[in-house]
């Protein structure tokens, strides 16, 4: 069921948000301050690319840099990311098959806001980390 879903979300709304996450990574890699966002863009891209079978969990080795880096993220490329998140989500809930997609769209959500301090794993290993 998680490929079928995954395929139907690649194609409705997972490539959009990929190729939007990836734009970010490569505007934040122009300068080396935004190197570490872009690698969270990458990594975030990939896992909205297909995100049936992933969970996000929080780092416990994340401090004090996480939380200022999430500022700026939200700052530099967080907002217009959840936003796209919203838009797409909004936009699959208008159709009776878009309706478990929206769900997860939505979840993301916070992922785009606030990326750093958190780690994207297997569902069905939630509490592994580094």
């Amino acid at each position: 069921m998680r490929t079928i879903l995954n395929i139907i979300w690649l194609v409705l709304c997972g490539l959009w948000m990929c190729l939007a996450y990836f734009l970010a990574g490569l505007i934040l890699c122009i300068t080396i301050i935004g190197i570490p966002f872009g690698i969270a863009a990458f990594r975030i891209g990939v896992y909205a690319l297909w995100p049936f079978g992933y969970t996000t969990v929080e780092r416990r080795d994340a401090g004090a840099g996480s939380l200022i880096g999430n500022v700026l993220w939200l700052l530099l490329a967080g907002w217009w990311l959840a936003l796209g998140h919203i838009v797409t989500g909004i936009v699959l809930l208008v159709s009776i098959i878009g309706i478990p997609l929206a769900i997860p769209n939505f979840k993301l959500i916070p992922l785009s806001l606030m990326p750093l301090g958190k780690e994207i794993v297997p569902t069905d290993r939630p509490f592994a980390t580094r």
